[in-house]
């Protein structure tokens, strides 16, 4: 069995969750999101692989 995660609806979960939890985070939560997906689309998952 293999299961397969993608990083991006991780982020866009716990960011939500963060949100509701939080309000007063948005734009923080907004910007630190919008730099995340913008460094995966520069350079791809390929510089995130650890192993």
């Amino acid at each position: 069995m293999n299961i397969h995660l993608s990083l991006t609806p991780i982020i866009s979960l716990l960011a939500g969750i963060l949100i509701l939890v939080m309000p007063k985070l948005l734009n923080f939560i907004v910007a630190i999101y919008l730099i995340v997906i913008g460094l995966i689309g520069l350079f791809g998952t390929a510089a995130l692989h650890l192993s």
